[in-house]
Order: C-alpha cells, then structure tokens, then sequence
C-alpha cells in the first residue's frame, strides 16, 4: 500500500506534521491559559517571532541545529517528536480507514488526545478547552459523518463519564482520597461522544491494564516513600487509539470467548 501510493501517504504525512506543529502550539500555551491564536508562533526564551522557514515542521528543527536562530536557545526536542508522531498516527489512519470522513475525524481526535497526554503527563492536568467542545464535536461527528450514531454517543458520554464520576465518589468515601479527576470524566465522556458505548468500554478496559501494569512497574523501580500521581489521560488516550482501529475484533474475540 505504501509503494502503490506514495505520494498520498506523503501528503496525510505533512498534513500530519503541521497539525503536530499546532499541537505544540496548544501544549505550550493551553496550561498557562494563552490564546492559541495571538500572538504567533515565537521564541519563548528571547520573545523573537519566528520566520515562515523556522516554523516548517520537522525541518526547521534540523536546519537550525535545535536551538533559536536569534538567541540560540536550545529548542526542545518535544517539538519534532510531536510532529514527527502525528505525521506517523495519520499515516496509521489513512492506512486503516482510506480516503473518508471517518479519517478526518479520528486524525482531529487523535491530535486532541496527543495535545491532551503531553498536557497531562506535564503538568497532570486535563484541559476543558479540549474535553469540553470536544464532546460537543463528537456528538456532531456521530450524528452526520461517522457510522457511530447519536444514540450511541450519547450512551457512550453517560457511560464513560458516570463509571468515572462512580468511582471519583467511591474513592473518596471508601479510601478518603481522590482517585478519578474531573479531568479524567471529562475526556471519557468526550471520548463516549467520538466513539459510542461499546468503544468507550474496550477504551477503559485498555487504559485500566495499561496503568495498572505500568503503575506497578513505577511501584517496584521507585524509591521508598516517594507517591507520585500517575496521569491517567495517556492511558485513556492509548486505549483510544487502539479502540478506534481494533475496537470491533476485541468485543466479537471477548464475546465469544466469554460464552
């Protein structure tokens, strides 16, 4: 497939890099409450805007040597990571889903959920400017371009956000601490909005294995008395991403080994 069409792949990937370049954008600005939009891109050590050329995603990065072409700060290296893992998620979608509407929608969820994990495993909170008209858009994409159904969605946000607003309650009756943020009910119920009821439990089952397993790994390689919070935005997202594609196989291969 990518032999046979290279040049489509070429062009989901730039694509890809520039949302990846806007997504940097948001992680950098959304936890310190910035507009997204003014003023445009620049340096954060000097303040010097950046030229269109140091702004091409992944290039400019190699071009300058990593670092700012006015005051020659270092530049993180997050920046073409994150571009770099965009442009490779639309490649995945594309390759799973063709040319459709269905692969515009689930490349701009994934973009929010790449924004969402470097967001929360940074600063372990979970924006509202992603979770909040994202549910909203969600509940629209189901409705007209995707084959989820409005029904679905909205079953998925009661689902997802009440299980976690659920175990939010329990936690803080039975174990006088909080274990579910309202971060974390907020992007499942956007997640229940994108992907319906039925994705949105393979999505927390997921994400439960994957921080549970990685919890206990931090458990046993970290020091003694060190309590850490671990972000469970990742997991969720991760979870996500592997529902959307393999949802489906994972439900029918669970039913009919459960019966």
């Amino acid at each position: 497939m990518f032999l046979e069409y290279p040049f489509d792949y070429a062009v989901v990937f730039i694509l890809g890099t520039l949302f990846g370049s806007f997504a940097n954008v948001c992680i950098y600005r959304l936890p310190q409450r910035l507009s997204i939009i003014f003023p445009g891109s620049h340096c954060p050590a000097c303040q010097e805007a950046l030229r269109p050329w140091h702004n091409i995603p992944l290039l400019s990065y190699l071009l300058l040597g990593g670092q700012c072409a006015r005051c020659k700060t270092a530049i993180s290296l997050r920046y073409p990571l994150i571009e770099l893992s965009n442009g490779l998620l639309y490649i995945f979608l594309y390759h799973q889903y063709h040319l459709s509407v269905q692969t515009v929608v689930f490349a701009l969820l994934t973009t929010a959920l790449l924004i969402v994990s470097c967001i929360d495993l940074a600063h372990t909170i979970i924006p509202d400017a992603i979770t909040l008209p994202g549910t909203v858009v969600g509940l629209g994409t189901s409705l007209w371009l995707t084959p989820v159904g409005l029904r679905n969605a909205i079953l998925g946000v009661l689902l997802g956000s009440g299980l976690f607003l659920l175990m939010a309650i329990l936690s803080v009756v039975m174990l006088k601490r909080e274990g579910m943020g309202g971060g974390d009910i907020k992007l499942i119920a956007m997640l229940g909005a994108f992907l319906g009821w039925h994705a949105v439990l393979v999505t927390i089952f997921l994400a439960a294995v994957l921080g549970a397993s990685v919890g206990l790994a931090l458990i046993l390689l970290r020091r003694k008395g060190r309590r850490e919070p671990l972000p469970f935005g990742p997991f969720l997202a991760l979870g996500a991403l592997v529902a959307v594609v393999w949802g489906d196989s994972i439900l029918t291969w669970y039913v009919s080994h459960s019966l």
